[in-house]
């Protein structure tokens, strides 16, 4: 098993440095950098201008200022130096998590990350617990009553919500609960109301509640089908073995045979994803819903970023999203050892 962790450990680097790679060089492409964009701020047109091609490899944005001062603009971003230099150092930097300063925050992507997770981590956390604590119920609740109208049922209604768009049911639901043409019985937006300060503990926690019902609602609403199916079908599948019908004949009790032989055979497709589902369930975003709702979070950050070119927030977040998936996968294989003790990665490495 040490062997086994130790191997994929030290096959992340290279995944994580091809990601980066790839990432970095992308970025050098894409028109209107950050000078450009510094540049047209300057200039007062708040956007970015056109990009093309420049005397003297500078923006065509740069056009109507000195050289002397494109060149300070571009040391103050680090771009007076080679391509493959700026990428050597950034590696080195986030090998110890230092992920720099954002251009256009004032602040260091790590403060500037941490000042969104509250959101993030309400969505995230949130619709995690939901999802499961509903849909593998549901599904194996549907999985011992297959075919019944119970199934034919909940099975219409999961995939009805797989079907809807989060951001289509976030209007919808603004405007039946939320003060649009019909009930004004939910917030509009926020995580806490104005005057959450001068509250009772208990009446804030309340009020955080009652403010995360739509977007949570929006989140979970089409996450329910493909756990509750995955579910359904692996209980399915496990209940009509051979070694089911034979605790069956030794008088075992349903529950018993449900319970204490299935279900430990039936839930190992639903661990690979748990582990993963859970860590990153700190990190959600969704930039539509955060929209909708005015709730400012990862998702928001993320397109902010992406639209002014803030290289260092787009990058570092890249980093740490691509190492948390790449641990999260290794997680996921370690639980399949835990729920299933026939699984031995050692006898798989000695091969």
């Amino acid at each position: 098993m040490a062997q086994y962790i130790l191997k994929r450990l030290l096959l992340m680097i290279p995944t994580l440095f091809g990601v980066m790679l790839v990432t970095f060089v992308v970025t050098q492409f894409v028109p209107g950098g950050p000078v450009e964009q510094l540049v047209s701020q300057i200039q007062g047109r708040g956007q970015a201008g056109e990009a093309g091609a420049a005397t003297r490899g500078l923006y065509r944005g740069a056009t109507g200022l000195e050289a002397e001062q494109i060149e300070k603009l571009n040391a103050l971003y680090g771009f007076d130096k080679p391509a493959h230099e700026r990428f050597a150092m950034m590696m080195v930097n986030y090998a110890t998590f230092d992920f720099g300063d954002s251009y256009f925050h004032n602040k260091s992507v790590v403060e500037l990350v941490i000042s969104k997770l509250p959101v993030s981590i309400s969505l995230g956390l949130w619709s995690f617990f939901i999802v499961y604590s509903v849909s593998i119920p549901l599904g194996i609740a549907k999985a011992v009553r297959d075919g019944s109208r119970f199934d034919v049922i909940t099975s219409t209604l999961v995939l009805a919500g797989y079907a809807i768009p989060g951001f289509v049911l976030g209007i919808v639901l603004l405007v039946l609960f939320g003060g649009g043409s019909f009930l004004s019985i939910f917030p509009l937006s926020g995580l806490v109301s104005d005057n959450w300060r001068d509250m009772a503990w208990h009446a804030i926690a309340l009020d955080y509640l009652w403010h995360m019902v739509l977007p949570i609602t929006c989140v979970v609403i089409g996450s329910f089908a493909m756990n509750t199916m995955l579910t359904k079908n692996s209980f399915i599948e496990e209940i009509r073995k051979q070694y089911v019908l034979t605790a069956r004949a030794k008088g075992l009790s349903d529950n018993t045979v449900l319970y204490k032989h299935v279900f430990r055979n039936a839930v190992i497709p639903l661990i690979t994803g748990f582990p993963a589902a859970f860590v990153m369930s700190f990190f959600t975003g969704s930039l539509l819903i955060e929209t909708i709702f005015s709730l400012d979070g990862l998702g928001l950050l993320s397109y902010e970023s992406v639209l002014m070119r803030d290289y260092p927030v787009v990058l570092a977040t890249l980093y740490f999203f691509t190492l948390l998936g790449l641990i999260s996968k290794l997680l996921a294989d370690l639980s399949y050892v835990l729920i299933d003790p026939r699984i031995q990665f050692d006898s798989v490495d000695g091969k």
